[in-house]
């Protein structure tokens, strides 16, 4: 066992070590062995704890610890999820949006939104096999939009198949809308946040939330265990006074009495500061998507 390896540096971090089984004879006739996979919770006094993913934590001899290394932590449930299962949380954000299915593909509709025409909303999300190929599969997309009077438009995960197969067919990436999918654990997100004597209240209305003062605002939408955040804006002349993070706490904290375990959201990835605000509260890139709108006809 190379010393630099494994010693007290590694208490807290997860480690494979391999142990020898006295008095016990392995398959070739030789010395028995086993591994043990888990986090190391003490070294000391000639004993490291281990405890494993399931089951009490096993103490181990030093002296017949034969080899070992730290290893990289496992990746969590939320991180597995693919993109497609992550980005159709998004229907759960704002009331009224249609959705309409194309294979694995889903056409999205806002009706009546408010404001601005939203992408997300407004587009089909393009991520797994429409089941049609590609060419028949953007056709419908293009002729729901138009009967609808949008532009038609898809959302697909960058540098995915999909996203080659609409480019080759003509479709144009939409100019300053490469966004990322960040996510992370609801309770490690709160816990960055600092204690806020004033922190504003969050009106809950089923499954969407919402907080609003004179200089922030923000909005989020339960969808199972995720809660999705958007629409944070604080006034020009209120920022960098902690109110964002106030109002992500207040948003956090009435999810998590709802059941939330998933904090996510999207953000432009030109949008410098947010990235920087919400990688400080651990969110972590999930994938990244762009929009595609349909080639002009002649």
């Amino acid at each position: 066992m190379p010393a630099h390896l494994l010693g007290p540096h590694v208490v807290g971090q997860r480690v494979v070590v391999r142990r020898l089984l006295p008095g016990r004879t392995g398959p070739t006739g030789g010395p028995a062995f086993t591994d043990l996979l888990g986090v190391c919770l003490s070294w000391g006094d000639g004993v490291a704890v281990i405890e494993p993913a399931s089951g009490e934590p096993v103490e181990v001899p030093i002296s017949l610890i034969v080899s070992g290394k730290p290893v990289p932590p496992r990746p969590s449930v939320r991180g597995r999820v693919s993109a497609r299962a992550a980005e159709l949380h998004t229907a759960a954000l704002v009331r009224g949006v249609e959705t309409t299915v194309l294979g694995d593909w889903q056409l999205r509709h806002e009706p009546a939104p408010v404001g601005r025409v939203r992408s997300r909303f407004n587009s089909c999300l393009a991520m797994g096999d429409p089941g049609l190929p590609a060419a028949a599969a953007l056709d419908d997309v293009t002729a729901f939009y138009t009967a609808r009077g949008r532009t038609p438009q898809v959302q697909v995960e960058a540098d995915a198949d999909v996203e080659a197969a609409v480019r080759s067919l003509g479709w144009a990436p939409v100019p300053g809308k490469d966004a990322l999918f960040l996510l992370a654990s609801l309770a490690q997100v709160r816990r960055r946040l600092p204690p806020m004597a004033e922190q504003p209240r969050a009106d809950i209305d089923g499954v969407y939330l919402s907080v609003r003062t004179p200089a922030a605002h923000g909005e989020a939408g339960l969808d199972g265990d995720w809660l999705g955040l958007h629409g944070l804006v604080v006034e020009p002349e209120h920022r960098r006074k902690g109110l964002a993070r106030a109002v992500i706490a207040a948003l956090l904290d009435a999810g998590a009495e709802h059941g939330a375990t998933t904090a996510w959201l999207h953000v432009e990835t030109d949008n410098a500061p947010a990235i920087a605000l919400y990688e400080s509260l651990g969110f972590v890139e999930h994938h990244r998507c762009r929009y595609y709108t349909a080639p002009q006809a002649d």
